[in-house]
């Protein structure tokens, strides 16, 4: 019987309570919630993560450098790494990443992969809008995708 590690810690952000997921040596998810409903658990990842994602929010930090391990198909790993490549402080559209990935036909499920991106925030599935300009779904919630964006806006310097 294979028996998976799982460690839990939490972070209390501006925009809501953190849930953040790892396994030994891979961060797995981060998802906000509304109460600590599982156990706390914590491990070098989870700390390294709340450490990461502290000075985010204080807008000392543009790119984490965490140890990535969200479990998804190929597709959707493939556009979570074109969601990396967006740049802190800036958007770009589903047919963009669609683009970018040689596929233009698959904006509709780019943008469902996109909705699955477990790793909220440190893979930034919140920089993805409309092609229009507009706030498209996010899940969780248009409120706090906004709320991020303008963090960025704010705390967006040049890189050196």
């Amino acid at each position: 019987m294979n028996i998976r590690s799982q460690f839990i810690d939490y972070l209390q952000s501006p925009l809501g309570l953190l849930e953040i997921q790892a396994s030994i040596q891979h961060l797995e998810a981060i998802k906000f919630v509304s109460d600590y409903s599982l156990p706390t658990n914590p491990n070098v990842v989870t700390s390294k993560t709340k450490e990461q994602l502290t000075e985010y929010f204080a807008g000392s930090r543009q790119r984490f450098t965490l140890p990535l391990g969200a479990k998804g198909t190929q597709f959707q790993q493939q556009v979570w790494q074109q969601l990396l490549k967006i740049p802190y402080g800036t958007t770009c559209s589903y047919s963009h990443i669609a683009q970018a990935m040689q596929n233009p036909k698959a904006v509709r499920a780019v943008g469902a992969a996109n909705g699955r991106n477990p790793l909220t925030i440190v893979v930034p599935c919140h920089r993805v809008i409309g092609a229009d300009g507009s706030l498209t779904g996010y899940a969780w919630g248009t409120s706090i995708k906004a709320a991020l964006l303008q963090h960025e806006q704010t705390h967006k310097y040049p890189k050196s």
